[in-house]
């Protein structure tokens, strides 16, 4: 358990990330590349450029991987990326005819590179704080790097998604410690920016699908700790 904020590791991790986010969004640099899967890769890269530096700079130990505390990783991947992309991709053909095969991936590779900086990274290096700061801090500095500070009540409501998103992705990340779990959940907000009645179909598919996923593993593992206390 950490016991002390290195404000050295976040302030170096906070100004890699929001540089390369006004580089890649808020200048022309990214005119010339054609590739709109590499464009958006790197629109998201920010956080975790900023994050390896951090980890490699400070000697600091990454609390989440890919594969979490699951035994397999093959199974966070299947639960929180594979099922995603066929539940979207086969509604779609379904409707339309059409696969967009680049796109989900993509989306789901945009909230991994934002999840290894703000979950990876940063609402574990503010652990020692009380956590109502420690979701409130992340969450204002996860607003002020998407670099849109127009005041409006859709930006409003935007922060206080952040803040409730930080809430919850965190819980997902403590339960799971996968970084293919909470850049799941963090990709919902992306997949369906405008709902209808097909998109909230599928998004209360997946939720109840990872929720009760999340609550059984949860019962197991405290049955589990059970079983070890009593013997």
């Amino acid at each position: 358990m950490k016991n002390k904020v290195n404000f050295f590791a976040i302030l170096v991790f906070y100004i890699i990330a929001v540089s390369l986010r006004y580089i890649t969004n808020k200048t022309q640099l990214l005119d010339a590349v054609s590739n709109d899967f590499l464009k958006i890769i790197l629109q998201a890269a920010g956080p975790a450029v900023g994050a390896c530096a951090a980890f490699s700079f400070f000697k600091i130990k990454p609390a989440l991987s890919l594969k979490g505390n699951y035994r397999q990783l093959s199974v966070p991947f299947l639960l929180y990326w594979g099922l995603p992309i066929a539940l979207i991709l086969g509604v779609e053909y379904l409707s339309k005819g059409t696969i967009s095969i680049a796109a989900v991936p993509a989306i789901l590779l945009y909230g991994l590179l934002e999840e290894v900086g703000w979950r990876g990274f940063l609402q574990q290096e503010l652990k020692p704080l009380p956590p109502v700061l420690n979701i409130l801090i992340v969450a204002t500095l996860w607003f002020v790097w998407h670099l849109n500070f127009d005041m409006t009540t859709s930006n409003v409501m935007f922060f206080g998604i952040l803040i409730l998103g930080s809430w919850g992705i965190g819980k997902v990340g403590e339960s799971t410690h996968s970084l293919f779990a909470v850049s799941a959940f963090h990709s919902m907000n992306n997949f369906f920016p405008v709902m209808n009645t097909t998109k909230t179909m599928i998004l209360a598919v997946l939720l109840v699908i990872w929720v009760a996923s999340l609550v059984i593993r949860k019962h197991k593992r405290k049955v589990a700790m059970n079983i070890v206390i009593v013997v």
